[in-house]
């Protein structure tokens, strides 16, 4: 299925990252998921109906030297120029050294777009980590131009302190005011008090041979979370749990040093986006009786792109053994359903 993903890349290169103003072009993103939950056939059809929703790659005008790179960083205006600068770089250097010299230019941005950035170039990244292709290449070029023009500081961010474990920290999150769009919501953050305070409560990872593990019991937790708040916004909390999956993704390609970063990142974007969607009532997810092929059948059957990537992540989990998270896959299929 290598070469489908790769034909998929191809097609889709020709779009730009955002249609309809902020909308996340998810297209490389699911067609991926669609593969690795063993639906390969459907890659063509649905590739083909969710493109036509799509605009144009955007157009580079100022090219962008890498020694200045702060100031555009975070301008959205420049992202045909962002995508052309990591084109070029990806391309004329190893993959590797460019994620390497880029992460922790980016990572406290991580927030940008709701995430888009750091979730595209996750799912970038294990292709690469497969195999190397000019597309691959392409795609994550695009990934981390997008996470870059896009760069979005994350407000009251502080590093764990605290003695919680990552469920219970999670739980205990405040959830801020529902008016207004993402960048509202992930401002307003920086104005409710209890919010720096609820992200130090985490109890901190000592050693980097702990992070990948501790990601995993992050993506678990904020899965098992989204069978309870889902209902506050179906969409979005499906963020909450595939960012800190997409930093795991990326994980094995980065330097043991940037580790310990990548978790207190992944831990605070994914708290960030529980926090700002997150109902103030929460529901608890039945116990499904279907199991998991019955689970990705009525995800992938929803045709929404959120739904598809949810419920990759919520099969990784249930084999990990979250016993919540088939469960939370299903509620993602309810609602994700078009209506």
């Amino acid at each position: 299925m290598s070469d489908v993903l790769d034909e998929t890349y191809q097609r889709l290169h020709r779009t730009g990252p955002e249609f309809v103003g902020w909308l996340s072009n998810h297209g490389p993103m699911a067609a991926d998921a669609l593969i690795r939950l063993g639906r390969g056939a459907e890659v063509e059809r649905w590739v083909e109906e969710y493109a036509q929703r799509l605009d144009a790659e955007p157009a580079a005008r100022w090219p962008i030297r890498e020694e200045e790179w702060r100031e555009p960083l975070g301008d959205p205006v420049r992202l045909g120029d962002w995508c052309a600068l990591f084109t070029a770089q990806v391309h004329r250097e190893p993959w590797t050294d460019v994620l390497t010299r880029w992460w922790p230019r980016l990572l406290p941005g991580a927030v940008a777009a709701s995430t888009h950035g750091l979730i595209r170039t996750g799912h970038a990244v294990r292709a690469l980590r497969e195999r190397e292709t000019p597309q691959r290449l392409d795609e994550l070029a695009a990934a981390l131009g997008y996470w870059a023009a896009r760069w979005q500081p994350l407000p009251g961010q502080r590093p764990p302190a605290g003695t919680a474990d990552v469920a219970s920290a999670l739980a205990a999150l405040p959830a801020v005011d529902a008016a207004g769009g993402a960048r509202t919501r992930i401002a307003r953050l920086g104005e409710t008090p209890a919010w720096p305070v609820s992200l130090g409560r985490l109890r901190p990872v000592q050693e980097a041979a702990a992070v990948p593990e501790a990601l995993d019991a992050l993506v678990d937790a904020a899965v098992t979370g989204y069978g309870r708040w889902a209902h506050g916004n179906p969409v979005m909390l499906v963020h909450a749990a595939t960012a800190p999956r997409a930093a795991a993704l990326v994980l094995p390609a980065l330097p043991v040093q940037l580790w310990r970063a990548t978790y207190e990142t992944a831990w605070a974007v994914s708290a960030a986006i529980t926090s700002a969607y997150r109902p103030r009532d929460a529901g608890v997810a039945e116990p499904t009786p279907l199991d998991v092929d019955e689970v990705v059948d009525r995800a992938v059957a929803t045709r929404d792109e959120h739904a598809i990537k949810f419920v990759e992540v919520a099969r990784e989990s249930h084999d990990r053994g979250n016993p919540h998270a088939l469960a939370a896959g299903e509620r993602a299929a309810d609602l994700l359903l078009p209506s």
